[in-house]
């Protein structure tokens, strides 16, 4: 902007004329303009191309916190070459955090706690829904989701989980069934509704014919087609369909089974199936890592290869990837694993990162579906620290001598360097997993066999034991069950029957890993935020909402809001 200011000469200019004595004193007047820069504000970006929705199941704030504090504070970290900084703090240190809540939200099925289809289907519609359902609001309703809307306004979309594909959480954001154990169904909806371009996962078994057993032409097909026996090796279907040759031959998905196919795919719609039914937990991942024999990819490398050939859509994509055996772990009460999976997750997180942190045009959300296991280090009795001298001049003389065990950072390198999941145990303590046979030997060995942490016979004796199932209903998946491990506490929230020795693995090992779990299933805390994008689109993130809003929130941003 110009402005034009008056300039008076408070000083006399003597003009001289020929004659020396003639002599006028002249006052000037002198207008001088001066320019001033208003600075502009530039218009805010309020949408982008672009959505990454990656969910860490069952990763509530304490189970970052003990990724944060493995990653910072654990001796031998394998974060001490990466400054000490988790791909999630790069995140937050860029972007907004924020809470939300996770419980089902519906008038009529409002409750307390989220199972995962539930979540995923109020993340993925911004409806309310009811427990178990899957792309159904609260009324049973079919409601489209964020990926469909996307897909409809001409945007490439993808589904990734280190699970199954059919599994609650990437089924909820393209398919619609009345319960999330029709997975049948639910990987019909997947394939045949042309909504998904890239479906990475496990979870093959659904989508081969009942009778693959025994079925040698559809062995021999599915192996011409480069599917390896053990991905195929037994079905979960009622019927003779083969959804992995329509997915190819009626949809026009093409196929990978493996890392390497997966690396040398070169499609714009991809049906990957790496696993029979869950891909391989973060322990085996860790090993054959180190051993350099891994066959399936880990989901970091399915996350690549998913951006890399939706990012070829100008009109752009939404993506959601999820992290789910951090829930399985916290399931099993079994911290060892869960660290592992979390470590997993957070390098899927980095490649995220690393490709959209230069971009101005995505919009990365990274939450939970919910906490699952009530997870937390604490203090304890056992192992009561010995007194110390310290140098500080205000000890007056005394130990330092705290009066509890608060625990040592060398927990985090024990947790790390498990080589087994509590499942593993639990296959060596008896293959058939006939635990009215297994002898507290059997279990004491092991235990050993794969924890930094030793137990005894007696430990050992009580994680075996077992009673009578009180809550005993017939024809029901889990309380079926007659009989069931004998839990001290909480037994009306170890609900899986036999899985939930677990549970009892956990509570030999706990007070020697400073470690407590409140229940075997999930819990109504609050689960962390990080949205990573432009400033005016995250902004609305940072704050306490329900996952409804953080739903509505990406739609709005992905221009697909209704």
């Amino acid at each position: 902007m110009k402005k034009s200011v008056l300039a008076l000469s408070i000083s006399a200019l003597f003009l001289t004329a020929c004659n020396d004595t003639d002599t006028k004193t002249v006052e000037v007047i002198k207008e001088v303009e001066v320019i001033k820069e208003v600075p502009v504000t530039p218009t805010p970006v309020t949408s982008v191309k672009n959505v990454i929705l990656m969910i860490g199941d069952g990763m509530g704030a304490q189970q970052v916190g003990l990724l944060e504090e493995y990653a910072r504070r654990a001796p031998n970290s394998t974060y001490n070459s990466k400054n000490n900084k988790t791909a999630l703090q790069k995140l937050a240190e860029v972007g907004q955090l924020g809470l939300s809540l996770n419980q089902p939200y519906g008038a009529t099925s409002g409750k307390l706690v989220v199972d995962s289809a539930c979540s995923a289907t109020q993340l993925a519609t911004g409806k309310p829904a009811g427990s178990e359902m899957i792309g159904l609001d609260d009324q049973g309703y079919v409601v489209e989701t964020i990926l469909e809307k996307a897909k409809k306004a001409g945007k490439a979309t993808g589904l990734v989980s280190d699970t199954r594909i059919t599994h609650a959480t990437p089924a909820a954001f393209a398919s619609h069934q009345p319960h999330r154990s029709l997975e049948d169904k639910i990987a019909v909806d997947l394939v045949s509704s042309g909504m998904v371009d890239v479906l990475l996962s496990g979870g093959a078994r659904v989508f081969i014919p009942s009778d693959i057993k025994t079925n040698t032409a559809a062995q021999e097909t599915l192996a011409a087609l480069g599917a390896p026996a053990g991905v195929v090796k037994k079905s979960k279907r009622k019927d003779s369909r083969n959804l992995i040759v329509e997915a190819k031959e009626d949809y026009g998905y093409s196929l990978a089974f493996d890392k390497t196919q997966l690396a040398n795919a070169d499609a714009t719609k991809l049906l990957g199936l790496f696993a029979n039914s869950g891909m391989a937990d973060a322990i085996a991942y860790k090993a054959c890592q180190e051993a350099n024999t891994c066959s399936e990819p880990s989901l970091k490398e399915m996350t690549v290869k998913a951006l890399d050939i939706l990012s070829k859509d100008e009109d752009g994509f939404f993506l959601m990837i999820e992290g789910g055996q951090i829930d399985w772990a916290g399931h099993a009460n079994d911290a060892g694993w869960m660290l592992n999976e979390l470590l997993k997750f957070d390098e899927a997180v980095d490649a995220v990162y690393e490709w959209v942190k230069d971009r101005n045009d995505t919009l990365v959300v990274v939450t939970a579906d919910h906490e699952t296991g009530s997870f937390g280090f604490s203090y304890s009795r056992k192992d009561m620290p010995e007194g110390k001298s310290l140098p500080g001049d205000g000890m007056g003389g005394q130990d330092y001598k705290p009066n509890f065990n608060f625990g040592d950072l060398a927990n985090l390198d024990m947790l790390y360097k498990q080589t087994g999941t509590f499942f593993n145990m639990m296959d060596a303590a008896n293959a058939d997993w006939d635990f009215a046979s297994a002898t507290a030997s059997d279990w004491m060995n092991a235990i050993n066999m794969y924890s930094e942490y030793k137990v005894t016979i007696d430990q050992a004796a009580k994680v075996g034991e077992r009673e009578v199932n009180e809550y005993y209903v017939p024809d029901h998946s889990y309380q079926s069950a007659t009989m069931v491990p004998k839990f001290e506490d909480f037994k009306e929230f170890y609900v899986y029957a036999d899985e939930d020795h677990t549970g009892k693995i956990a509570r030999a090992l706990a007070a020697d890993q400073n470690v407590v779990w409140g229940t075997g299933t999930h819990t109504a805390a609050p689960v962390p935020v990080y949205a990573f994008g432009p400033e005016g689109v995250t902004r609305a993130f940072s704050t306490m909402q329900h996952h409804i809003d953080i739903a509505n929130k990406m739609m709005v941003a992905l221009g697909v809001s209704e």
